[in-house]
């Protein structure tokens, strides 16, 4: 992004990148649920949801973490703002988020709220939250008791399902946040009565610690106050010792209610409280008319202002912040702060939103019409929001567990005991701050890019993040996710770090070479962990377990196999072969500034020749990943006795050989004639390698092929790629093929049947949990590998290599024009159709987001979508990786066939700009 083309956020980022203003110290770091995670998790049997669950969240200072109501705070968290609501029938003040658990849900976790993130420019300089808020009581019972008694084979059991919405008795809360500097942040609220008749809301604005000082040492608490200035106006004075000093300003007088975010012993565990005035006393207070319960002192480490709406129906009221660090702004006179409120404020407010709106316009593609505008926008602004304070130190708290192993912990029942060196103090992307409120590491390359196409900056460090000495275990392992840091993600992170790379060299016009580098010395480790550890008999097969396909499967391929087997695995293998390609791609792109890259460039050449050549050893091998009868790749059963067999499952697993190929531009043999000279010397003494993979011979315009796939295997893939019976399906391609449905597989190992059918929607498998679901939804980042290994496949073949698409349709089309198909039928699952009466298939028969004005435009990025209409499924909010329909959308306008299959590879100095179709290819 051009600060040229993007005079105002441009300047903003460059600012924040030379570290010459704090532009990102504040944002959306809140978690959206930090109740039921691994890091509060102090029970004895590592039950996480049961120990801390939501009905102890308001009265029980957290130790790790803050959540909150359309907040932010500062990127350390020490101060936060949030708000919170009360209809005047809620049981509880309405302070965050609430959701199943995965006990209670029939699918698993589950958030049952509705909330959207309208819009985010890059360094949060102005934000826009919705949520929608019933006005009569919360159904918190009914929902937990219906879900609980409903089977996997049924539908969930959401909240509008339960009628609190009828006749729109609800509030839409608006919740606009805008910076007039770095530390000084306009937070407008509006809230709207949508229902039939009068209806009052208390609102209340909220200003608060992180509670640090009982489980660290400080020097001094931190202290809220009420203060009046000698004008007689008031404000909430914060006072940090890390942090300095905060003020919030309100439009109006209204009483300020004060406690402290320290847990209430005496209502959870039956002990004295340290103090009278705790977390839940603004809730006891307001909701229970306890008196006594808020600070008449009017200090604390919590505090409210409290905001008591009345509002016609079809009418809406405004209340206005401001937080900021400018003490003389705190003490302007009564007249100076209400032409602040009252002129200043909206100009203000208005003004960030036209930069936002500028910035959007300099990303998106002007020919997008508006509905694609609007989907691409809210999925960046989805990513956005997403940032979140993670605060993690192992050891710390595997001390508290007693496990720590350095110093003889007797408790080996903890988690993550092998990562006691992990540190985790950072802003990371989180795939959901709801449902998955920890960072999970292959879910996070992909979050990588779209991030770039907001911000590099904030790209390159997400992955650097992953690489660093606090989080890369010393053995090369990458963690995975804080319920089991030592669980296998796929190796995608060198494949994200080479795409933004590319990405900001498109944007920028040069790449950032030392970030290129930085990151290549370490995924060097994590590439010798896998080969170390994860290939355990030295024949470049690979294992890895669920490798983030959860229950895809015929049984939980991380647990221990029936009859005590092994499994290799051909997706294991294909994401290893796919790692070789992208390192050796890093390493040649390395060696146009250093030669001495040339050398490890090779050796991965080599690697990558050994494992795909592996996965179809020549002959006929019923231990090989290949079923040439089937012409399709499956899992290798191992019985301890000898015996091999494949598992004949049609699914990814199948399709990640056919994703892992990258096209390699001719420049590199004239650039570096030694490195093609001695890969052309290996290949001659090891003819019997290219018998089953890619052709040796250049394709289109000299280009090279790196596959383990020839054509003949290419033709017999896309066959059932494109098949629409089995996982060509009308909004992309299926984690598991249709013909499953009526022809399920079935495994019988001692006398048990192992099973796996197609299930288009939700998961009627307890494997992984219940929300986990490979057997049947279309996934978007797989679907992304599989746009881009098309066109790595076009780059080659050229327009000469037809196929027919759909198969058995008679139509034929080139790779490239696949590719746009497949394309156009992801992004197509968000907009509205026309056919059918301009209804997003996304919200399937859901008739309140599909027709009612208030909803129907506001965009939910869910997990996965169903396989046949393409409903959104699972977490509702994982713009985390479904936000790569932005690029998806972004791609749909302006990617010309001739100008991709033209392009030459060059090197690209500082000065000098490439064509945006280069980066298309991704490689």
């Amino acid at each position: 992004m051009s600060t040229l083309a993007n005079p105002a956020e441009g300047e903003r980022l460059r600012q924040a990148h030379e570290k010459l203003s704090p532009w990102k110290r504040w944002g959306p770091y809140l978690s959206e649920r930090q109740w039921g995670t691994v890091r509060e998790d102090y029970s004895a049997d590592g039950s996480a949801w049961d120990y801390f669950p939501h009905d102890h969240a308001r009265s029980r200072a957290y130790h790790w973490g803050e959540d909150g109501l359309a907040g932010i705070s500062d990127d350390k968290q020490k101060l936060c703002f949030a708000i919170a609501l009360w209809n005047g029938a809620d049981p509880i003040l309405k302070e965050r988020l609430f959701g199943l658990t995965n006990s209670e849900g029939n699918h698993g976790e589950d958030v049952k709220e509705y909330y959207f993130y309208l819009d985010s420019s890059p360094t949060h300089s102005y934000m826009k939250y919705l949520y929608k808020y019933p006005q009569l009581a919360y159904p918190y019972d009914d929902l937990v008791k219906t879900n609980k008694s409903r089977s996997r084979l049924e539908m969930e059991y959401e909240l509008l399902d339960t009628g609190v919405f009828n006749e729109d008795r609800y509030f839409d809360v608006f919740v606009e946040y805008a910076k007039r500097g770095p530390e000084d942040i306009l937070i407008e609220i509006t809230v709207w009565n949508r229902g039939p008749h009068p209806a009052t809301l208390d609102l209340l604005p909220t200003l608060w610690f992180r509670n640090t000082w009982s489980w660290w040492p400080m020097p001094t608490k931190p202290q809220l106050k009420a203060v009046k200035s000698d004008s007689g106006s008031e404000y909430v004075s914060a006072n940090h010792p890390d942090l300095g000093n905060r003020y919030l300003l309100l439009d109006r007088e209204v009483p300020l209610l004060f406690t402290e975010n320290e847990s209430n012993a005496e209502h959870l565990w039956n002990r004295p409280n340290p103090t009278p005035f705790v977390k839940d006393g603004i809730n006891n207070f307001l909701v229970h008319g306890q008196q006594d319960k808020v600070n008449p002192a009017r200090t604390g480490t919590k505090c409210s202002a409290h905001y008591h709406l009345a509002i016609d129906p079809g009418k809406s009221s405004t209340v206005r912040l401001l937080l900021t660090d400018d003490s003389k702004t705190a003490g302007l006179s009564k007249n100076e702060q209400t032409k602040l409120f009252r002129t200043e404020f909206p100009e203000v407010m208005a003004q960030r939103h036209k930069e936002c709106d500028e910035f959007y316009g300099s990303i998106t593609p002007a020919a997008l019409d508006d509905d694609r505008k609007n989907v691409m926008r809210q999925a960046l602004a989805g990513m956005l929001w997403s940032k979140q304070f993670y605060f993690f130190d192992l050891q710390f708290w595997l001390r508290e567990h007693n496990a720590d192993p350095t110093t003889g912990g007797k408790n080996t029942a903890a988690r993550n005991q092998q990562w006691v060196h992990m540190l985790n103090d950072d802003v990371i992307s989180m795939p959901d701050k709801w449902e998955y409120p920890w960072y999970a590491a292959w879910d996070l390359a992909f979050h990588t890019i779209a991030f770039a196409i907001l911000d590099t900056d904030f790209a390159k460090r997400q992955l650097q993040l992953m690489f660093d000495g606090m989080y890369l275990h010393p053995s090369g392992q990458i963690p995975a996710y804080e319920w089991n840091f030592g669980d296998v993600n796929p190796p995608v992170h060198a494949f994200a770090a080479l795409y933004v790379y590319n990405m900001e060299r498109e944007q920028k016009g040069y790449g950032d070479v030392e970030f290129l580098k930085r990151s290549f010395d370490k995924l060097v480790f994590n590439f010798s962990w896998w080969v170390n550890r994860k290939d355990p008999n030295g024949k470049n097969v690979f294992e890895g377990g669920f490798l983030g396909l959860d229950n895809i499967g015929v049984f939980d391929r991380s647990a221990r196999l029936p009859d005590g087997g092994s499994l290799e695995q051909a997706d294991g293998t294909a994401w290893v072969s796919f790692f070789c390609q992208n390192m050796m791609e890093i390493a040649l792109e390395l060696a146009r500034y250093d030669e001495a890259y040339c050398d490890v460039a090779l050796k991965f050449a080599e690697h990558f020749l050994w494992v795909a050549s592996a996965m179809d050893r020549m002959g006929e091998h019923e231990d090989s990943l290949w079923d040439e009868a089937d012409g399709f790749y499956y899992d290798v059963l191992r019985l301890p006795k000898g015996q091999a067999m494949r598992l004949k499952v049609r699914s990814l697993v199948g399709l990640l050989p056919f994703c892992a190929t990258t096209a390699i531009y001719p420049d590199i043999v004239e650039k570096f004639p030694e490195f093609a000279s001695r890969v052309r010397r290996f290949l001659d003494r090891n003819p019997r390698l290219l018998m089953s993979i890619a052709p040796r011979e250049p394709g289109y315009k000299g280009r090279f092929l790196m596959s383990a796939l020839n054509e003949n295997k290419l033709r017999r893939i896309l066959h059932y790629l494109l098949d629409e019976s089995e996982f060509f399906g009308p909004y992309g391609i299926r984690s598991i093929s249709r013909v499953h449905k009526d022809h399920p597989y079935v495994l019988n190992v001692q006398g048990k049947d192992f099973s796996v059918n197609y299930q288009p929607a939700e998961s009627q498998s307890a494997l992984f949990g219940g929300n986990s679901n490979w057997r049947g939804p279309v996934w978007f980042p797989i679907n992304f590998m599989i746009l881009r290994a098309l066109v790595n496949f076009y780059l080659y073949y050229g327009d000469d290599f037809k196929v027919e698409c759909p198969t058995g349709s008679g139509k034929m089309m080139t790779l490239f024009e696949v590719a746009v198909d497949l394309n156009r039928r992801l992004y197509s699952t968000f907009l509205r159709d026309p056919a059918q009466g301009a209804r997003r298939p996304v919200y399937g028969g859901v008739d309140k987001f599909q027709s009612d004005p208030h909803w129907r435009d506001c965009i939910l990025f869910y997990e996965y979508f169903h396989g046949d209409n393409g409903a959104g499924l699972g977490a509702n909010h994982q713009t985390g990786w479904t936000g790569l329909v932005a690029r998806s959308i972004g791609l749909s306008v302006g990617l010309d066939a001739e100008k991709l299959l033209n392009y030459e590879h060059k090197p690209v100095l500082r000065e000098s700009a490439i064509p945006k179709v280069a980066a298309a290819s991704g490689s």
